[in-house]
């Protein structure tokens, strides 16, 4: 089995560790790109032959302003490819859009409330037109953070802010969970279709708990209080779109489907899981 991974980032290289039983490739886009991974690497504008080649591919690449880079690349090549089968995308919760904190699953309509999520729902559309002879996996990936990009770090850098707005809270997913679900996902034999699947942890949190309980796991003063209203005068574009939007994930189908339960349920169980690790402490 061969497995095709589009951008060797912080999620797709930690799929790509974990792909036991597969030979890997991953697209770079400069040299330097994974080169500590221990992954076989090819760039991206090489890769025909590792798409022709691949049996299972996964694209962790996000669309730009002109649509899929991937696509625009390498559908008619994608198209082609003999012995592919599996096909997974790495989308966002986005796509939903804003539902005023009310819940949606799996089975949800999305309803994009951003130029960013419509731009990823029309890549999911994109990649689930090959779903006619292929097995295409759309992972809705809620927040990502995993050792080095954590509440941890903002607070040693001193750039952790402890926004209050209360009840919206907002979903989580551990770098090494999205990892656990492609690589089942991957596994299971499946007749060609899309499948949609949600990788939330199953406890949404208001940001200023995450960065009080991580103040509390480092044993340091958290950072002051922050109105959500002093908070916005100085957000990002991108940041205003985040916050402007609310929901409640569920990703039970998800687990279910895949025969697997959250290591951590929760930004607590997976902040200990970082700080362990980061200790070369056994996770709890």
């Amino acid at each position: 089995m061969r497995l095709l991974v589009f951008g060797l980032g912080y999620a797709g290289a930690a799929i790509a560790r974990s792909a036991e039983g597969f030979v890997v490739c991953g697209t770079v886009r400069d040299s330097v790109a994974a080169a500590d991974e221990g992954i076989a690497r090819t760039f991206f504008a090489d890769a025909h032959d590792a798409v022709a080649a691949a049996t299972h591919l996964l694209s962790t690449v996000p669309p730009d302003h002109t649509g899929d880079p991937v696509l625009a690349r390498y559908a008619e090549a994608i198209a082609a490819t003999p012995n592919l089968r599996w096909i997974g995308y790495l989308s966002t919760t986005g796509v939903y859009g804003d539902r005023g904190g009310a819940s949606v699953d799996e089975a949800t309509t999305p309803a994009p409330s951003s130029d960013r999520g419509r731009r990823r729902l029309e890549a999911e559309q994109a990649w689930a037109r090959f779903s006619d002879r292929r097995a295409v996996d759309i992972f809705r990936l809620a927040g990502i953070y995993g050792p080095g990009r954590s509440a941890f770090d903002d607070l040693r850098a001193g750039k952790a802010r402890r926004i209050v707005r209360s009840g919206h809270t907002f979903g989580r997913i551990h770098r090494d969970e999205i990892a656990r679900a492609v690589v089942a996902a991957m596994r299971q034999e499946r007749a060609p279709g899309v499948r949609v699947l949600n990788l939330t942890d199953d406890t949404p949190a208001e940001s200023a708990a995450v960065v009080t309980e991580a103040a509390r796991l480092l044993g340091v003063p958290p950072p002051p209080e922050l109105s959500f209203d002093q908070a916005w005068q100085a957000m990002s574009p991108k940041a205003r779109s985040f916050w402007a939007e609310s929901r409640t994930v569920s990703s039970a189908r998800t687990q279910q489907a895949l025969g697997l339960r959250w290591r951590y349920p929760s930004y607590r169980e997976g902040l200990r899981a970082i700080l362990a690790e980061e200790r070369g402490e056994r996770a709890p």
